[in-house]
């Protein structure tokens, strides 16, 4: 009894002891949103890459960092997805792994190497862990018992070797499981993995038999090893012996033959006529349905990119990947773009826009090139060419992806612009002066590149987009060195086109000057650059209308009327219709330089002080409406 009461501080001395050690522990554990961002900054010092990150020290890591996401609450950083970044060598321990709320690790299409990092088991929180397409070697971790949270793991294309641990089947949580293409050999395991719905084995050297649990799986998940038949042979599968022929007295008589009637044989004729064209038509139909979808790429070219993260089942050309230029913030590769949402923005002569949404939400502008005229040595180049270009009035070309069924140019995405049709929102005299002037000096950018020899090739208004401050924004250029596109004689596109274009159809730095200049009597006027009207029977083109009204002497009825509101403008248009007429002159000798026009356009108006519309038309045109056709400008 005595002995109950000393012993009861003790007691109560070793319960306080230990909750204490559990709470310090859990404390040590939880680790700090700065712990997270310090781990983050120590593997990037510490491995080479080829790409520049925005990661800096003084910059938020969840709203700032390219290819870290936060916690809701904004606590932790809890995913890390630094596809095609160029990381090269191995991952330096104790970087990594201090990210303790990690959920999401994605550093596929790389060149890292070395073993797997064993102080990964301290990442106990990850539900997906994404390393193909490097060149990581060695034996696979023993002991997978630390992440059974796993629902995705994928280390596909790489040199691992060694047997496949058994450790595998504690991972009870996985779904897609994808260890092809690497060296792994022996035997496969019985892995009892219940909500496994993918599985890859492929190209490895495992031999023996394919474990009964896994027999659900198609033969393609265990192809390119030295394995057995998956089902065994045994003696119900063996084939029947073949009978024995009939002997001579038990072959039956012949039974005479019926003729067919003409009836029935005509009958069957048109029958078999009738079945051959239902067949046909279905066909036809079948393709016709086929050819008419919109796809982000081609079929040919889409085949074998399904989600790495969700199951990976196809190979990537490590010779064909998407082609960052430095300073991209963008952290994805093919296979997200390939499975990212598509909206098609718009079709033109070089190809098709779309409006991609990636799955961390970042969106962008995809151009899908139509064949190009020149080979894949030709095509960087002139890829490379374009993405040195950067100007505040230049959309920025990000990156770009050739193979020889697909060629891909990727953008930043421009939200402000206006749409065409009844509900498109007006633009002031003075927006329509900074979308020229930023277009201007956009195109002035453009034809100093390549020691003066650069062309855009193809200005237009769905080419210019309106930036922060409502300035122009070209887009597009390059295109007319690598594609030839064929031009309808009556379409929006054709009025754009200076007349020696269309006779040679060779863009040069005096057709851009020509192109902008009729981009010009947009903005004046309203109005389309071709005009089809009574029906089909007249096409009216802008440059020739306006000559004629202004050889008539009617300016004012030049002008759109939706400017007429505005106050002492009248002067400034005059001016700028006259740089417009110069610009669209048919001699292209004559046609002034893009840094003179720019002078020019800058000599109209002192940007410091604009004309002040009434408050509510202020309030209206503010604002603008994604360009979902992508034509930023002009209109109807």
């Amino acid at each position: 009894m005595i002995l109950g009461r000393d012993m009861r501080p003790n007691r109560m001395f070793s319960a306080v002891f230990v909750l204490w050690l559990a709470i310090s522990s859990a404390g040590a554990g939880a680790g700090s949103l700065a712990e997270d961002k310090q781990a983050l900054l120590d593997f990037l010092t510490a491995v080479p890459h080829g790409r520049g990150l925005n990661w800096r020290r003084a910059t938020d890591v969840c709203s700032r960092w390219t290819g870290v996401t936060c916690s809701a609450d904004g606590s932790r950083v809890i995913a890390v997805r630094l596809p095609g970044i160029g990381f090269s060598g191995p991952i330096p321990p104790n970087t990594l792994s201090r990210l303790s709320a990690l959920r999401i690790l994605s550093l596929r299409s790389n060149r890292l190497s070395g073993p797997f990092p064993a102080d990964f088991a301290n990442l106990t929180t990850l539900t997906g862990l994404h390393l193909q397409f490097n060149s990581f070697s060695g034996s696979l971790p023993s002991h997978f018992s630390p992440w059974k949270n796993l629902t995705a793991l994928d280390l596909s294309f790489n040199d691992f070797n060694g047997s496949i641990p058994a450790s595998v089947s504690n991972l009870t949580q996985l779904t897609a499981l994808n260890l092809s293409n690497n060296s792994l050999s022996g035997q496969i395991p019985d892995l009892k993995l219940p909500n496994l719905l993918f599985l890859n084995l492929s190209h490895n050297h495992l031999n023996g038999t394919i474990p009964k649990s896994l027999q659900r799986f198609p033969n393609s998940s265990f192809s390119g090893n030295d394995l057995s038949p998956i089902y065994p042979l045994t003696p119900s599968s063996l084939p029947a012996p073949a009978p024995l022929p009939p002997s001579p007295s038990q072959v039956p008589r012949a039974v005479p033959m019926r003729k067919l009637s003409e009836s029935a044989i005509l009958g069957i004729a048109v029958g078999g006529c009738v079945f051959l064209f239902v067949m046909l038509a279905l066909f036809l139909y079948l393709c016709c349905s086929r050819g008419g979808e919109e796809s982000f790429v081609s079929g040919k070219g889409s085949k074998g990119y399904r989600s790495p993260e969700k199951a990976v089942t196809g190979s990537q050309d490590v010779n064909n990947r998407l082609v960052f230029f430095d300073g991209c913030p963008f952290a994805f590769d093919l296979e997200d773009l390939l499975r990212a949402s598509a909206e098609v923005l718009g079709k033109g002569s070089f190809g098709t826009a779309y409006k991609a949404v990636l799955e961390d939400s970042t969106t962008v502008v995809v151009k899908r090139l139509k064949e190009a005229g020149v080979g894949k040595k030709e095509f960087e180049q002139q890829m490379e060419v374009v993405g040195r270009i950067k100007h505040e009035n230049v959309v920025e070309l990000k990156a770009y992806y050739y193979s020889k069924d697909e060629k891909l140019m990727v953008y930043d995405y421009y939200s402000q612009g206006r749409k065409r049709g009844q509900d498109r929102i007006p633009l002031d005299w003075e927006t329509r002066l900074k979308i020229a002037l930023g277009a201007a000096r956009g195109i002035a950018r453009i034809h100093i590149e390549n020691n003066g020899k650069l062309v855009h090739g193809n200005i237009k208004s769905s080419n210019v987009f309106l930036g922060n401050q409502q300035y122009g924004c070209v887009a597009d250029l390059g295109l007319p060195s690598i594609i030839n596109p064929m031009v309808p004689p009556v379409s929006r596109t054709a009025g754009y086109r200076a007349p020696e274009v269309v006779d040679t159809r060779k863009a040069s730095q005096a057709s851009d000057v020509y192109s902008f200049g009729v981009l010009l009597l947009e903005l004046l006027t309203g109005k389309s650059p071709i005009r089809v009207v009574g029906g089909g029977d007249e096409v009216i083109h802008l440059v020739r209308w306006v000559h004629s009204v202004v050889r008539e002497e009617w300016t004012a009825e030049v002008f759109d009327v939706e400017l007429m509101r505005f106050p002492n403008i009248e002067e400034e248009m005059v001016e700028m219709l006259q740089i417009a007429m110069n610009c669209v002159t048919r001699m292209p000798e004559r046609r002034p330089k893009m840094p003179e026009v720019v002078r020019m356009i800058e000599g109209v108006r002192r940007f410091d002080s604009g004309n002040r519309p009434s408050a509510e038309f202020r309030s209206e045109g503010s604002a603008p409406t994604p360009a979902q056709d992508a034509q930023a400008i002009s209109a109807p």
